[in-house]
C-alpha cells in the first residue's frame, strides 16, 4: 500500500456483555470486515465499492461515510477520501457491523493523515455512524473496535473510555441465527425506567465482571454475566434463546447472553476447546428448530482495527 492508501481489518464486537448495556464491549479476533481507504484531492467522502452486504453507498446514508465526514470536519486536510468496504459481518447480526465500518473508516483516515486524532477522538467520530444506524450515538461497539480488548464507557458526557485487561484463556462463542433484528427496533421495546432492586443487581454484576476480568477470575466472570434489565425483554425477539443459553451453560460456558441488540447470542468460555464444545451445543438447538445460522469461535482481539 502507498502512503496515500491503506487496507485495514475492522473487528466484530460484542456489546453490552449482559450486564453492561451501552457501556461494555469487547473486540473479536476471528471475524471482521476489511476496508481500503485512499486519500484524494477531491473534497468529501465517497464509497466507491461495497461488497458482501446490500447497504447504501451514498455517503450520508452509509455509516462509514458519516463517521468519515465527522473526522474531516475537525481536520485541517483540504482533500477527501475514497472508501472500499468488504463486509464479512452481516448487517443486523448484533456483532457490530455498523461499528466495524465506522471505526475502520476513521482509523484508516487518521493513519493516512499522520495520526492527528487520539483514539478517544476517533470514538466520537465513529459514534456518528452509530447514530445513523440506530438513532443513538452509543460507543459500546466502537470503543472496543478502536481500543481493542474489553472497554468500559465510564461516561458519555464527557466521553471517558476505560480499557480492561482480558484473561489469556478467555474465548467467545457467537451464534447468529439467520434473522435480522435492527438495533433501532430493539431499542424501541426497552423500558425507560427500572426498579431500584434491578438496578442494584445490575451494577453489582458490572462491578463483578470488571473485577473478574482484571483478576482473571473466571468463576466471578461467569457469575457476573447476568442481565436483569434488557435481556428479559429483548430475548423474546430471538427464537430459541432460552434453549440456546441453557445448552451453552450445560456445555461448560462461563455465561451466555445476547450480543448487542441481537439476534446473535454469545457465550464466554475458559479455553478454545470448551468454546468449541459450547458452539456445538448451541448449533444443535438451531438445527432442531430448523433455523439457519453462522457460528464463530474467537479469541479476544487486543489490537482493535489494524493495518493488513
Amino acid at each position: 500500500m502507498s502512503a496515500n492508501q491503506i487496507k485495514v481489518f475492522c473487528p466484530a464486537t460484542i456489546a453490552n456483555i449482559s450486564c453492561g448495556f451501552d457501556v461494555l464491549g469487547v473486540a473479536l479476533d476471528s471475524v471482521g470486515d476489511q476496508m481500503i481507504v485512499r486519500k484524494t484531492l477531491e473534497k468529501g467522502i465517497r464509497i466507491t465499492k461495497l461488497e458482501g452486504q446490500d447497504l447504501p453507498m451514498k455517503t450520508l446514508q452509509n455509516v462509514a461515510g458519516v463517521a468519515g465526514l465527522a473526522l474531516l470536519k475537525e481536520s485541517d486536510y483540504q482533500g477527501g477520501f475514497d472508501i472500499e468496504i468488504y463486509k464479512k459481518i452481516k448487517a443486523g447480526s448484533g456483532i457490530g457491523s455498523s461499528a466495524a465500518s465506522s471505526t475502520g473508516a476513521v482509523w484508516a483516515m487518521n493513519e493516512l493523515l499522520g495520526k492527528p486524532f487520539s483514539a478517544l477522538q476517533l470514538v466520537k467520530f465513529a459514534m456518528e455512524g452509530e447514530l445513523l444506524a440506530s438513532g443513538v450515538a452509543h460507543a459500546d461497539n466502537v470503543a472496543p473496535a478502536l481500543f481493542g480488548g474489553f472497554t468500559l464507557v465510564r461516561s458519555y458526557d464527557p466521553l471517558d473510555v476505560v480499557t480492561i485487561p482480558s484473561p489469556s484463556e478467555l474465548f467467545a462463542t457467537v451464534i447468529h441465527p439467520q434473522i435480522e433484528v435492527k438495533t433501532s427496533d430493539s431499542r424501541k421495546i426497552l423500558k425507560t425506567t427500572i426498579s431500584l432492586k434491578d438496578a442494584i443487581k445490575q451494577w453489582g454484576n458490572v462491578g463483578g465482571l470488571v473485577a473478574g476480568l482484571f483478576t482473571s477470575d473466571y468463576k466471578l466472570i461467569g457469575r457476573s454475566l447476568e442481565d436483569h434489565i434488557v435481556e428479559p425483554i429483548r430475548s423474546i425477539l430471538i427464537p430459541g434463546f432460552d434453549d440456546v443459553k441453557k445448552a451453552a451453560i450445560e456445555a461448560g460456558a462461563l455465561g451466555c447472553g445476547i450480543s448487542g441488540s441481537g439476534p446473535s447470542i454469545f457465550a464466554f468460555s475458559k479455553g478454545e476447546v470448551k468454546a468449541k464444545k459450547v458452539a456445538a451445543a448451541m448449533q444443535e438447538i438451531y438445527q432442531e428448530i430448523g433455523i439457519d445460522y453462522d457460528v464463530h469461535v474467537s479469541g479476544i482481539n487486543m489490537d482493535g482495527v489494524r493495518k493488513i
